[in-house]
């Protein structure tokens, strides 16, 4: 379990090595419209979004689980 971690690790710094030194052209093309910012506007949104939902879903299950644990004691 720790080898498969360790590894995904390296991997992942590695990859992100290589890829340091190349330039994306997209994201230079929406730095120099002003287009990123409303791509991260977009994303933050999405992001904020998902927090929400999984904080209303955590609230959710549980009171779910108190009653279930109230209704076993009666």
């Amino acid at each position: 379990m720790f080898n498969k971690i360790l590894l995904n690790l390296i991997f992942i710094c590695l990859s992100t090595t290589l890829l340091a030194g190349e330039t994306i052209d997209m994201a230079d093309t929406f730095r120099s419209e002003g287009k990123i910012y409303v791509v991260v506007t977009i994303l933050s949104i999405v992001f904020a979004g998902i927090v929400m939902y999984l904080i209303r879903l955590d609230r959710k299950i549980s009171r779910l689980e108190k009653e279930q644990s109230n209704s076993e004691k009666a």
